[in-house]
């Protein structure tokens, strides 16, 4: 399995579902993006990178091509 790794940067707070149905942002700012091959991407921020959640691999270029999040590598 191939994994990848990007810098990116959040520029407007990105939507998502929580565990539980809970709508949650992830904040502006800089923000990893890997990828492992399948059909989800995961975006890991904060500090030490303690947060993390895997979006459909569609939202993520969603996101890309609206410029809520800007790849910079």
């Amino acid at each position: 399995m191939r994994h990848i790794t990007h810098s990116a940067r959040v520029t407007t707070p990105m939507p998502y579902v929580a565990l539980g149905g809970r709508m949650q942002n992830i904040p502006v700012g800089p923000v990893l993006i890997e990828s492992y091959g399948k059909r989800s991407i995961d975006i890991v921020w904060g500090v030490d990178g303690q947060n993390f959640v895997s979006l459909p691999i569609e939202v993520v270029e969603t996101a890309r091509d609206d410029g809520r999040l800007v790849l910079l590598d």
